[in-house]
């Protein structure tokens, strides 16, 4: 387990055990009425589940990806997903809970998840893909570092397991940021 003594967080690797929970928070953060009571949401937007079962299990039984957990008190209060992937590390599925965000624990995660990247496999940056009209979440990320790259890709309309979108002009656009 990892410790942060100055604000009592804890953060640790997630086990096979976690995954429900996992799915429970990422739902949280991002879908469904409980989303409106954060920041994150994507529910104005896109309908339908945001991750299941089995894509946390898929990530999580690859070799170069690991989800990192956040709690304080003993609650689990954020989560990210990690992958290597060469001299970067993509950075996906970050998730707070919407009862707290704004308090200073996504920008706890997302330091601990580069110090790992960084610390633990050399990384050399982080990357993220993030839906470009969500301007609230990209000004926090311009906040903690992370730059535009300038590199569309196309919302994954064709799987339904990412939810359903109600819009028609849904892009990614990567950001990173050198750690």
């Amino acid at each position: 387990m990892l410790h942060n003594q100055n604000n009592q967080i804890t953060f640790r690797i997630a086990q096979q055990a976690d995954i429900s929970d996992i799915v429970s928070l990422v739902e949280s953060a991002y879908r469904g009425a409980s989303s409106f009571q954060g920041w994150t949401t994507e529910a104005a937007f896109i309908d339908g589940q945001r991750t299941d079962d089995k894509e946390v299990t898929e990530l999580m039984s690859k070799s170069d990806s690991i989800f990192m957990l956040c709690y304080q008190s003993q609650q689990l209060t954020g989560s990210v997903q990690l992958e290597r992937q060469k001299d970067k590390a993509y950075l996906g599925m970050f998730a707070v809970d919407p009862d707290i965000q704004g308090s200073g624990f996504g920008s706890s995660l997302l330091k601990q998840a580069e110090s790992y990247a960084r610390d633990e496999w050399d990384s050399k940056a982080m990357r993220m893909t993030v839906i470009t009209i969500r301007d609230e979440l990209i000004n926090w990320y311009l906040r903690q570092g992370y730059t535009a790259t300038g590199i569309f890709k196309q919302f994954p309309y064709e799987e339904p397991r990412f939810g359903r979108p109600k819009r028609n002009d849904l892009m990614l656009e990567i950001y990173e940021k050198k750690i």
